[in-house]
């Protein structure tokens, strides 16, 4: 018997289940950067089981947290090329690849979840445009809790930064550090407790969840609670993986997808007080910046906003001035 053949007569067989049923399964792959305990994973994990419920266990996403399957560079070009069907990124990370992706990392240009929710509605069109040219659909987007700044020694000014050892993990986050003067170090949030340990880093900029998730309290106790930007993550599925579903699954992907938008945008504000709470019960202390600071890291929001606006052209006024008016 032909090999193709025996395979298609087995694969025929496996579609049918007791009782002649024909149930033909689909198994995808869900990488994520974040571990299983992340308020973005905990989301992912639920938006997972709402889809197999939904679709009567004809989808099955296994989610691979803790970047175990992909590291989070990876990520993208996987979902790209179908290595995985769906994939969670955080889209800062690709701002060298399209200026639009860096959007919500420009500090101060959205400094609370209302403003970070207005600046994701102007932002969407293009970026659906074109993540679609990449073969690639965007299901949905949740915002981190603002960003602060974690520093071992107390801070009153933008230059108590300058030569201090700063955590980089994207093109904004590099480019905060050489406008303060600090030494940009690039680490990815996996590496990021032994970095600390090590004393490979001083000081980074990021949510109270990624302090709470790495323990940042054992080796830095400040936090400067700047609510600087709430960078978004995405979840993407690969188009032509989208396309090969029956009509009922793709709704239920589709469906449950707008929940868990919904649902971790909520539970990001829930989390980002209950964070802050966390930190300082384990002994960090959580400060209100300065005002000289606060005039200090506004000056470098302007800076970087002006720069984006350059390089980001026409597309990226076009998306500033939406935001602005809304």
């Amino acid at each position: 018997m032909n090999h193709k053949y025996a395979r298609s007569a087995i694969a025929a067989f496996a579609a049918f289940t007791l009782g002649g049923v024909a149930f033909a399964q689909t198994k995808w792959d869900l990488p994520t950067a974040y571990p299983a305990t992340n308020f973005h994973t905990e989301n992912i994990t639920q938006f997972a089981n709402d889809v197999d419920k939904a679709s009567g266990g004809k989808l099955k996403i296994t989610v691979h947290n803790n970047a175990s399957l992909f590291k989070a560079p990876e990520i993208k070009r996987a979902v790209q090329g179908g290595q995985a069907q769906m994939g969670e990124i955080l889209l800062v990370n690709y701002q060298n690849e399209w200026q639009m992706f860096g959007a919500d990392g420009i500090p101060f240009l959205a400094d609370s979840y209302d403003a970070a929710w207005k600046l994701y509605q102007a932002q969407k069109p293009v970026l659906e445009k074109k993540l679609a040219e990449q073969g690639i659909m965007l299901l949905y987007t949740v915002a981190w809790p603002p960003q602060g700044i974690f520093v071992k020694k107390t801070i009153a000014s933008a230059a108590d930064l300058k030569g201090v050892k700063w955590r980089a993990y994207s093109p904004a986050t590099a480019r905060i550090a050489e406008l303060v003067g600090a030494q940009p170090v690039t680490v990815q949030q996996a590496e990021l407790s032994q970095a600390m340990a090590t004393g490979v880093i001083e000081s980074y900029m990021s949510s109270g969840s990624t302090g709470y998730d790495t323990k940042t309290y054992e080796y830095i106790k400040n936090f400067y609670d700047t609510q600087a930007w709430l960078p978004k993550n995405a979840v993407m599925i690969n188009k032509k993986a989208f396309d090969a579903l029956d009509k009922p699954t793709q709704d239920a992907v589709l469906k449950a997808g707008a929940d868990a938008e919904k649902r971790g945008w909520d539970l990001s504000k829930k989390k980002n007080l209950e964070y802050l709470d966390l930190l300082k019960k384990n002994g960090m202390t959580i400060h209100v910046p300065s005002d000289a600071l606060k005039a200090d890291m506004k000056k470098v929001g302007d800076t970087m906003l002006k720069e984006w606006l350059e390089k980001a052209g026409p597309e990226g006024q076009a998306v500033a001035d939406a935001y602005k008016k809304m």
